[in-house]
């Protein structure tokens, strides 16, 4: 049959359209499966690219501020390491040893090379590498803020999908007010209460954790009020926007028709509404990850934590500045890394973000 064929003459439509068999149907289904998941792939590929440009830039940015306050320290670099009493031939002597005489671009490119091996200076007050201090202080403070994060999480999603679901009632008016109270209050001060409380009142953790470090059970009895400090903060930080979330989610048309198919109340809200709820809270594990290091850097000063934010707090008392910017440059970029791996889960839970 030619295409010059007058179709409209043709008494049998087969003709014109074949009838679609079954092995038809299934091969366009696979073949249109197999489109959906390659288009897929790729713009998550493309979405984990973009997030990791995203984050070189910034660490970029961060890298050149912390450069830019090195040089903005008060009587500069030399002073800070010589004292103000230095004459000047010792202030020049140690100006071209370590190259501070040579452009600002040049010296930035030494020390961002430097950085990137490990080099971050040396700390004339403890008399040691600071990427050592780094090493052995750094790693603690990833710990106790990864283990606090990781309760306050597992407590705070099925706290707030209770919440969402019993909203307005008795149950949730007590768990808002007592998250209130608790978003309200300072780190250090929800620390000292907790001290009073389970220390002075109760004889059950103690007050320090200077001991950390020794064996297992003397780091997990030292450990106890650090994290449950962090992990309380977070709680009612995580919760309230996980409640939040949940009731704008009950609210929405999928919900209802799920109902009106006669689905039960637990499968509404474990399958269909806690994946949806997810999102707000992971964006915010994101965002609560500068304040959480920040948050944490107090409390191991309050309890006496041999962690970075310890090691911070002395060296800012002795004017030690090699250590205070080896500490806000590695715990920026790792907050940044933080961040890129909240925003890749974000991407793989919530196809759309992909798409944007």
């Amino acid at each position: 049959m030619s295409w010059n064929h007058d179709w409209r003459n043709t008494k049998d439509p087969d003709a014109v359209f074949p009838p679609l068999t079954n092995e038809t149907t299934n091969t366009h289904q696979a073949n249109k499966r197999l489109l959906h998941e390659a288009t897929g792939g790729a713009r998550m590929i493309r979405y984990i690219l973009r997030r990791c440009g995203q984050a070189i830039i910034t660490i970029i940015a961060v890298s050149i501020i912390v450069f830019i306050i090195l040089h903005l320290l008060p009587g500069g670099l030399v002073r800070a390491q010589l004292g103000q009493k230095a004459s000047p031939i010792q202030v020049h002597a140690l100006e071209v040893q370590e190259g501070l005489l040579r452009p600002l671009p040049v010296q930035y490119l030494t020390w961002a090379w430097n950085a990137l091996r490990g080099n971050f200076g040396y700390s004339y007050k403890l008399s040691e590498n600071v990427s050592t201090l780094l090493a052995e202080y750094v790693p603690r403070t990833f710990f106790l803020v990864a283990i606090s994060l990781l309760f306050a999480v597992a407590i705070a999603i099925p706290m707030g999908l209770w919440q969402g679901y019993r909203r307005n009632r008795a149950d949730d008016h007590a768990l808002s007010g007592t998250m209130l109270i608790m978003y309200s209050m300072p780190t250090f001060l929800l620390g000292v209460v907790l001290i009073v409380i389970l220390n002075i009142w109760l004889p059950v953790f103690p007050s320090t954790a200077s001991n950390f470090g020794g064996s297992l059970t003397i780091d997990a009895t030292d450990l106890a009020l650090p994290i449950i400090t962090l992990c309380l903060a977070n709680v009612s930080y995580f919760s309230r926007y996980m409640r939040s979330s949940v009731i704008d989610n009950l609210l929405e048309d999928y919900v209802r028709t799920a109902r009106s198919k006669g689905a039960r109340n637990r499968t509404i809200l474990l399958r269909h509404v806690l994946r949806n709820s997810l999102n707000s809270t992971l964006t915010l594990l994101g965002l609560s990850l500068p304040y959480t290091i920040s948050g944490s850097l107090i409390v191991e000063a309050l309890f006496n934590y041999p962690g970075a934010g310890l090691l911070f707090w002395n060296s800012a008392q002795t004017r030690d500045f090699p250590v205070l910017l080896g500490i806000v440059l590695v715990i920026a970029v790792m907050t940044v890394l933080g961040n890129l791996i909240v925003d890749i889960l974000y991407g793989v839970v919530d196809p759309r973000v992909r798409v944007q």
